[in-house]
């Protein structure tokens, strides 16, 4: 077996080519989704399962028009429809590229988006917001280079990405200027284990979870059953061993907020199969059917779908 620092180069050479994310690249693509003190101790167990009854459609790649401004950190795109409005709502979107998150706020009525990519490993994108003022910093300079003022600030991620909406929403001046949150299968957290699992072995069932990097979730969802945020998490069956699957912890966060999911059996966006839904409120979490990683990436292609879900009243 390949030795963990050798999987992540490995994967870092295929970053850019994750949205199309054929069976050849599933290595790669797993391994970019892992949170960084997994891939510093080991690598997330190989899943034996493929599964080719479901088809996995993808969207075709287009650089919709609009501006595109490069930013001390990540990249603003303004859809060519809101030249000359001065008031739009922003969205910060976190890993796997810029084209999909750009052509997301193109079907939308007044938005923009600064998409920021970061690598592997969702601490490294935590780490890019351990200063609590570059959050509002990268808004200021966003809105000084565009000469728009922002309304409705959306943070929204998939899979690693999601590391940066979970520390930005733990500073208190940032969390009260986001509205929304939209985090695709991307909750991630350690077990709270005297051993932890090895490649070769599992954690043991109902294992205790690491309550640090949920405790952002927890303040944001509260706040969105009571209708003041929106709250939207996915998650899949993916399942890593070595540390929580995004089942795990939804089902975690969904125990201490005091809401059961709702078994469902209905298509989701991008032929996507939904398994569970829980709603509350402002709150939204839904389970989808996949353990592979196509039905990780058939997340992340969901996000015009799951873009219009955040936008309703």
């Amino acid at each position: 077996m390949l030795e963990p620092s050798t999987l992540v180069d490995y994967a870092k050479r295929f970053r850019r080519r994750i949205t199309a994310a054929p069976l050849t690249y599933g290595c790669a693509l797993v391994l970019l989704c892992l949170p960084t003190h997994a891939l510093a101790q080991q690598a997330q167990n190989p899943s034996p399962m493929v599964e080719h009854t479901r088809t996995h459609p993808r969207l075709t790649e287009t650089t919709p028009p609009g501006r595109h401004q490069k930013l001390t950190l990540g990249a603003l795109f303004i859809p060519e429809k809101l030249k000359g409005k001065r008031h739009v709502n922003l969205l910060l979107f976190f890993h796997g590229g810029d084209w999909l998150p750009e052509l997301a706020v193109a079907q939308q009525r007044n938005m923009a988006v600064i998409t920021v990519q970061a690598g592997a490993g969702s601490s490294t994108y935590e780490k890019l917001f351990a200063d609590p003022a570059v959050f509002p910093n990268l808004i200021a300079s966003a809105q000084a280079a565009a000469g728009v003022s922002f309304a409705e600030v959306y943070l929204a991620g998939w899979s690693a990405g999601c590391g940066a909406l979970r520390q930005i929403l733990s500073d208190p001046a940032s969390y009260n200027r986001v509205s929304r949150v939209l985090c695709i299968d991307g909750v991630y957290a350690g077990y709270l284990t005297a051993a932890p699992p090895t490649n070769t072995t599992a954690a043991p069932a109902d294992s205790a979870l690491e309550p640090a990097n949920l405790q952002s979730w927890l303040h944001f969802g509260t706040d969105a059953i009571a209708s003041r945020k929106r709250l939207i998490i996915t998650h899949s069956e993916i399942y890593p061993g070595t540390y929580a699957s995004t089942t795990e912890t939804a089902d975690y966060l969904l125990r201490h907020w005091g809401l059961t999911p709702h078994p469902v059996a209905r298509w989701g966006p991008m032929g996507t199969q939904m398994l569970s839904e829980t709603k509350a409120g402002g709150l939204l979490v839904v389970g989808f059917a996949g353990n592979s990683a196509p039905d990780h990436v058939d997340q992340f292609q969901s996000l015009p779908e799951y873009l219009r879900w955040l936008s309703r009243k």
